[in-house]
């Protein structure tokens, strides 16, 4: 009997919720299967840009200028990779606790369809599941993860949307997903 790897492409730690939703989808399988979870590196330069982008002009004006040398990037980045890490132990215990055995979980920084068809292929995957939380914009342009994964990976690939049960995702009655 040989294993059936699924690896995992989440854009956030999982709740118990979305540990058990991917686990329900492999239940009654007669091999095993193994969890691959991959979560990228929170971008620090990205989390300072949105801080600061974030502060209205009134509140520009008003304020002392930061300048750049004054921001701490070692700290900045170190604390993006303790969020991420903390963000991975927390997903891989929520996966344990729904039942599922994890192979392998990765805190990566490398483009994440990049990194997903990297993980397959080491694996020898059987199917991709990507976690995302709502982007709408992008899905209407197909420029998701999902949409970039199925162009380049060679097994099915599933989109989840993360804190949504299968029910919600399609609208309650089968018929789609909403807010669109």
């Amino acid at each position: 009997m040989a294993d059936y790897d699924v690896v995992l492409l989440v854009e956030q730690e999982l709740t118990a919720a979305d540990a058990a939703q991917v686990r329900s989808l492999h239940e009654g399988l007669d091999d095993p299967v193994t969890y691959h979870v991959l979560l990228p590196l929170e971008d620090a330069a990205a989390r300072l840009e949105a801080s600061m982008g974030s502060l209205s002009a009134g509140e520009m004006l008003a304020s002392p200028a930061m300048a750049m040398s004054d921001v701490d990037l070692d700290a900045v980045r170190k604390d993006c990779e303790d969020r991420s890490t903390r963000e991975l132990h927390s997903t891989v215990a929520a996966l344990q606790a729904a039942g599922a055995i994890v192979g392998s979980a990765t805190v990566f920084s490398d483009p994440p369809i990049d990194a997903l068809a990297a993980k397959v292929t080491e694996v020898d995957g059987r199917e991709a599941i990507i976690l995302t939380r709502p982007h709408v914009v992008a899905e209407f342009f197909h420029l998701d993860w999902t949409s970039r994964a199925r162009r380049k990976i060679g097994v099915p690939v599933l989109h989840l949307l993360e804190r949504e049960t299968f029910d919600e995702q399609a609208g309650g009655t089968g018929e789609g997903v909403t807010g669109i």
